[in-house]
């Protein structure tokens, strides 16, 4: 991980940020019943120990890259998408409409709908590709129990600061796929 040697031993990157956080140990978790009963449940359905230190913070910081990742996949084909999209709108508005031949008026309009359906082909097969890995999602699949865990231990009492581990909730792409083998990505390869 390219970060590791800027944070300190038990500190991750929360969401897309530079702000850190401090890893919450996994016996103040295991001190609540229910948030150990959930963690060892959870820990059997998706095949991975919540209790274990180690363990939840390099899924943390993995977590993390991912985020990044998928962030910068969207800005890389969202945004000149936004800007052609939007150019050719305005464009159209201001000035192919009022063009005398028709010709040229339809060939400005195949042109420039061909170019956003390019663009906005790359976004979707960049979006797909990120949300589509089943690695990946067995990787959003645990940060998400984890923040159920978390939150149910803050619930009961537990020494806990809100909204750890600052991540949020995962309407879609983080089902768990156990068919999924967890060496094709190693400590953040293959989520840059």
């Amino acid at each position: 991980m390219s970060d590791s040697t800027e944070l300190g031993e038990w500190e991750f990157v929360g969401r897309r940020g530079s702000e850190t956080a401090r890893l919450v140990p996994g016996e103040v978790i295991a001190a609540v019943p229910a948030a150990k009963a959930f963690a060892e449940q959870s820990g059997k359905e998706l095949r991975f120990d919540f209790l274990d230190d180690r363990a939840v913070l390099r899924m943390l910081r993995r977590r993390h890259q991912d985020e990044v990742a998928m962030f910068n996949a969207g800005f890389k084909t969202g945004v000149p998408l936004a800007f052609v999209g939007f150019g050719a709108a305005v464009y159209w508005g201001g000035v192919v409409q009022f063009w005398e031949s028709a010709a040229a008026r339809l060939a400005y309009a195949g042109v420039a709908v061909a170019v956003v359906l390019a663009l906005l082909t790359a976004f979707v097969r960049a979006a797909a590709a990120q949300w589509g890995d089943p690695v990946r999602q067995n990787l959003r699949a645990r940060a998400k129990a984890y923040r159920e865990l978390a939150h149910l231990a803050r619930r009961e009492g537990a020494d806990i600061p809100a909204h750890y581990p600052h991540y949020g909730p995962y309407p879609f792409a983080a089902t768990f796929r156990p068919e999924a083998d967890e060496a094709e990505t190693v400590e953040g390869e293959g989520l840059s």
